[in-house]
């Protein structure tokens, strides 16, 4: 069994918020209102405060994009995450991937956007997966549904749990880097949690359960 390393990304390889910055970007395009953004920007807040149904918001995102041309949407993603996000990798993040890469771990984006928006960030860094939220797909076109499980909370544990007995590795044996206590159950199924930038509760619980903090 191997050894991996997993990457949150949001506020931990990079130093953003992918989906308020994606909203920025629709918006200057005009492809989305003043609404949207106010509306993101109010779900990030819920979000930081623990008081988000991630879940439901994921798929009601989901729902409007029914019918629409798949490769168009992925390719217009990554071109995104290429243009606007990779510019926010952090140095440390950075460094700290080329270690685990060098004493050989496996290394993931475990991230509960969408796998699009990380591809151009493991790319950046030498990751070799990518496991993220995605949409399900029918005859080239987006059906409006998620494909598999919103990859967050507890759900990022089953992701990482299928996707380490796909590949050899030992998820007891391995580390996990995060900003966010909604990665709760994450942390506690690695052997070595790392919290990177944390939110108020996460510091809180890093300093009671004695886990390492670090700043990116």
């Amino acid at each position: 069994m191997r050894r991996a390393a997993l990457f949150d990304m949001d506020h931990t390889l990079v130093r953003a918020n992918s989906a308020l910055l994606y909203v920025r970007w629709l918006r200057a395009r005009g492809e989305a209102r003043r609404r949207d953004a106010m509306r993101s920007a109010w779900w990030f807040a819920r979000y930081v405060a623990g008081s988000l149904d991630a879940d439901a918001i994921a798929r009601t995102l989901a729902a409007p994009m029914a019918g629409r041309d798949a490769a168009r949407f992925v390719a217009s993603v990554e071109a995104w995450s290429e243009a606007e996000l990779v510019r926010h990798i952090a140095p440390r993040a950075a460094e700290v991937v080329r270690a685990h890469l060098d004493r050989g771990d496996v290394c993931a984006v475990l991230t509960s956007s969408t796998a699009y928006a990380a591809m151009p960030i493991a790319r950046a860094l030498g990751i070799e997966h990518v496991l993220g939220s995605r949409l399900a797909i029918s005859d080239g076109r987006l059906t409006g549904a998620l494909d598999g499980p919103f990859c967050y909370g507890a759900a990022k544990v089953t992701v990482a749990q299928a996707w380490a007995a796909a590949h050899g590795v030992d998820i007891a044996a391995s580390a996990f880097f995060t900003d966010s206590v909604t990665d709760l159950p994450m942390l506690e199924a690695v052997g070595a949690p790392v919290v990177v930038n944390p939110d108020p509760r996460l510091r809180w619980t890093a300093w009671r359960r004695g886990w390492p903090v670090e700043r990116w």
